[in-house]
């Protein structure tokens, strides 16, 4: 069979305000662009487990409406984000009109498999590796069946099985960063989280030399390769961490992962990620005052007890030369219209290199997503295409729709403008790259950022 293994890609806004503005201000969409440039490394793993005997083609669609013909596929596998749903069932009518048996498979459908099905001939649910072998030889045979369930994985269960990503298949002048996964799900399960943990009920660590030899294979296809770690929450294994580091740091690259603001207090480990070659950790630090942290976790205020150490975490991590994403989330319970001020100071107080604001976004499958629809907040059922985090889609509590909209934007303005950009930047060069390898290399990895 030939097998195509399509990623939908690209950013997705709704709001015309931000459209106008065209999401171009340096940084306002930083995060987004680079995740939607990354490509997919589940599909990817998908290719290398394909039984032999198959022709695999890797794609990406960013947009169906430039997608005039169709290429011939015997099946074709799609993974989707929720704001790219609507887009992924249209592809997938397409090509099952064209003749080509459909599956599904992803966040999105792990939690909408009912309406996933009314648009492919089969959907995966859960964590895809295990059954695609399975699928591939049920195509081939004509008994594709309609639901693939991956059976839970045992506590303690680490990511050794499988070959490695077909990381051959895709365009090495295409592709500025690539991905590698060291770790899937997080301790900290956040209402909002639509990431690995609807995949998975327990934290999994892959081996170290699994991890090296994905980053070498890497490496021999890409002369200077920048890495972003497909983890959610990569240090929560400190001891892990301080025997791969030294390693990496012989393989001389640079990196990117998101971690929790825990990775502060390890002097040691700090250490260790600046001498490997990590260039920025992206941290979910939510709110920039205590209101909106309450009950953000489904198991602890973690975050809210952390909360008075901020500041001097983020200064600890960036005086070792790692810049800092934080990442704030608008308009939580208990927001008023004065946290995009209480935001525009912090930044500036903390001097991150990196900010990224978001929306609360109620992804299918999420905390969030169950308590927004039992009170009656969803602004539209199932209007998936507005699950972009720029968009709003419930009535926030207490500000008004209109006032966290408007909100959004303008701090977008003030935090991105050329000024403060260039203030944050500088500051970080000058205060905090004693010791780093040269300016000139940070520089580079900022290119590939």
């Amino acid at each position: 069979m030939k097998i195509g293994l399509i990623a939908m890609s690209g950013i997705r806004a709704c709001d015309p305000e931000l459209l106008r503005l065209g999401l171009t201000l340096p940084g306002f969409v930083e995060r987004s662009k680079a995740i939607a440039s990354l490509p997919s490394l589940g599909l990817l793993t998908l290719a290398s487990l394909t039984p032999p005997g198959h022709e695999v083609a890797y794609r990406e669609v960013a947009d169906i409406r430039d997608l005039r013909a169709l290429e011939p596929f015997d099946l074709v596998a799609i993974s989707t984000f929720t704001a790219q749903a609507t887009e992924a069932y249209a592809l997938a009518d397409r090509y099952r009109a064209a003749g080509a048996k459909v599956v599904l498979g992803g966040l999105h459908v792990t939690a909408e498999p009912q309406e996933a099905i009314e648009h492919c001939d089969a959907v995966v649910v859960g964590e895809g590796e295990t059954m695609w072998p399975q699928v591939v030889m049920d195509a081939q045979a004509g008994r594709l069946r309609p639901f693939y369930r991956a059976a839970p994985a045992a506590p303690g269960a680490d990511l050794a099985a499988g070959p490695l990503p077909a990381y051959e298949l895709l365009d090495p002048h295409r592709y500025n960063r690539l991905t590698v996964q060291t770790s899937r799900g997080c301790p900290f399960r956040c209402s909002f989280c639509a990431s690995s943990i609807l995949l998975t009920e327990h934290y999994k660590q892959k081996p170290a030399q699994r991890v090296l030899a994905e980053i070498d294979r890497i490496r021999e296809l890409w002369r200077h390769p920048f890495i972003e770690l497909a983890d959610d929450n990569s240090f929560v294994n400190k001891t892990y961490w301080k025997a791969l580091l030294p390693q990496i740091a012989r393989r001389r690259i640079h990196w990117f992962t998101e971690t929790d603001i825990s990775v502060a207090d390890d002097e040691e480990l700090l250490g260790l990620l600046a001498r490997a070659g990590c260039a920025e950790v992206l941290i979910g630090l939510e709110s920039p005052v205590e209101t909106g942290l309450r009950r953000l976790e489904l198991k602890t205020d973690w975050k809210l007890k952390r909360f008075p150490r901020y500041r001097e975490a983020i200064l600890r991590i960036q005086s070792h030369g790692i810049r800092v994403n934080g990442c704030f989330i608008l308009g939580l319970d208990g927001h008023t219209p004065e946290v995009f001020s209480a935001v525009y100071r912090f930044v500036e107080e903390t001097e991150l290199f990196d900010v990224q604001i978001t929306l609360p976004t109620p992804f299918p499958g999420t905390a969030l997503y169950r308590r927004l629809k039992e009170q009656g907040r969803l602004l539209a059922e199932r209007a998936w295409e507005r699950m972009t985090l720029f968009d709003v889609t419930f009535q926030p509590d207490p500000m008004t729709v209109r006032e966290l909209a408007e909100g959004f934007r303008g701090l977008g303005v003030r935090l991105y403008g050329d000024d403060f950009t260039r203030f944050r930047h500088e500051t970080f060069r000058a205060k905090y790259l004693r010791g780093r390898e040269s300016d000139a290399m940070v520089m580079s990895s900022e290119r590939s950022h």
